[in-house]
């Protein structure tokens, strides 16, 4: 049974989430000096493709995919990639990686000038495709949780809340058009003004 998340809370000093499920990747580092959280990158995944629930998704952001996983899952297996949280489909969310660190998640990306945006920025995962309608749960839990990070970290911002797409167009796709923006900040314009 996963935590409602308006009982979830950010320790600012860890970056960690409470009562949430806490998977630590160690893909990930320290930012650079002075470096902080001031953009969040919105991502779609599912291991195998097309296929939502099972082990994958933690194994692939802990380094745990073996050799012999699926043959769909091979091409990943030696990535070492992460992000800071996963929203599953029903609305539950996983942390890999506390907000205060760099999270392995953007890659190749620029963002209004800036390179290496995993310097600056928050990675969370939406399990999905680009083509599959996302959960109603997962809108609602990200909309709960953006609002939690944009008052947590005085850097963030709503304005800069972008898809991986957005970040490393040409080369990245997700959240696709199945991710709709317009619901998502509703909720949370909703969340921000109280009336959630």
């Amino acid at each position: 049974m996963s935590t409602p998340i308006r009982s979830v809370q950010i320790d600012t000093a860890t970056g960690l989430l409470s009562g949430v499920c806490q998977v630590i990747s160690p893909h990930c580092d320290a930012r650079p000096d002075g470096a902080r959280p001031e953009l969040v990158v919105i991502h779609g995944i599912s291991l195998p493709p097309g296929q939502f629930g099972g082990p994958w998704i933690d194994r692939l952001f802990t380094g745990n995919v073996p050799a012999d996983a699926p043959v769909s899952l091979r091409e990943v297996a030696g990535l070492r990639v992460s992000a800071h949280v996963l929203v599953r489909r029903d609305g539950a969310l996983t942390q890999y990686v506390g907000f205060g660190l760099r999270a392995w998640h953007a890659g190749r990306s620029e963002y209004r000038g800036r390179t290496a945006c995993n310097d600056f920025s928050i990675g969370i995962e939406l399990e999905g495709t680009d083509t599959m309608p996302y959960a109603d749960a997962q809108y609602e839990s990200l909309a709960a949780l953006t609002a939690l990070l944009l008052a947590a970290y005085p850097t963030l911002d709503a304005e800069r809340i972008v898809g991986h797409s957005d970040i490393a167009p040409g080369r990245k796709t997700d959240p696709g058009p199945a991710f709709d923006w317009q619901r998502w900040r509703g909720l949370l314009g909703a969340r921000q003004t109280g009336r959630n």
